[in-house]
């Protein structure tokens, strides 16, 4: 069973790994023995994170990436196989919530969140599968929300919940289309996750009841919690799984 999970000695890439969900995969899949890059706007962040899973053993180095600017991702992808020669699992998690603007968010602001949480994930997956095609198998998995499947509630703004919704769509299309050569296309959808981006809500009274009385389970989930979902979409534990959206919520879309 310890080998159906296995990532070791695989070329990992995760996006939006300066903090957050995307520093956890990034440790995680270190410590599980995969070769790890870890791409991101904030390079001294992304330089800090790589120098101290490095000295705990990982394998694991820095290229700064903006996914809103397409031809940066072509070069991400690019220089990982000039450096590691191959890629087998892609995490397109680099992905932006902004402020509430009300009900009439700004069409300016709509379209910079397209660029980062729709373009952004469509060019990463892409850029990757030119290399994973070549080489006949691959995983990628590219992040959702539960607010790409239900609505949400005023909190998040239209933008972000078309987007992510879009991911959905965009995972099955890409999953069809690549499944015959080997690549595989999953999504995960996390509950509410704290992380940087959203304790400004989480951390005040207000945020924290009002998503423990929507969570059957009754609280906001630990960004461990999404450790098992990843390694299983990334490793050959999935290995008949494609378009699959696997949504890690505490129960918050059964209600």
């Amino acid at each position: 069973m310890h080998d159906l999970f296995s990532v070791d000695g695989r070329v990992a890439v995760v996006t939006g790994a300066s903090s957050g969900i995307g520093a956890r995969y990034a440790a995680v899949l270190a410590d599980a023995g995969a070769r790890v890059v870890v791409a991101a706007r904030r390079q001294d962040r992304l330089e800090s994170l790589a120098v101290e899973l490095s000295q705990r053993g990982g394998d694991v180095i820095a290229m700064p990436c903006d996914v809103s600017e397409p031809q940066e991702v072509e070069r991400l992808l690019s220089d990982v196989v000039k450096h590691h020669g191959r890629i087998d699992v892609m995490i397109n998690n680099a992905g932006v919530a902004p402020p509430d603007e009300g009900d009439l968010e700004t069409v300016a602001g709509f379209q910079d969140v397209v660029a980062v949480n729709l373009i952004g994930v469509y060019a990463g997956a892409r850029a990757a599968a030119v290399q994973m095609l070549k080489q006949g198998r691959g995983a990628i998995i590219n992040m959702s929300s539960i607010s790409g499947l239900v609505a949400g509630e005023g909190i998040d703004t239209p933008s972000y919940i078309a987007t992510k919704g879009a991911v959905v769509s965009l995972t099955r299309e890409l999953a069809v289309r690549w499944a015959p050569d080997g690549v595989r296309v999953n999504a995960i959808a996390p509950g509410w996750i704290r992380t940087e981006m959203n304790a400004w809500y989480l951390d005040t009274d207000d945020g924290r009841s009002w998503v423990e009385a929507r969570t059957p389970m009754g609280r906001a989930g630990s960004v461990s919690e999404l450790d098992g979902a990843m390694l299983f979409l990334a490793s050959d534990a999935s290995s008949y799984v494609t378009g699959h959206t696997l949504v890690v919520d505490g129960g918050w879309v059964a209600r």
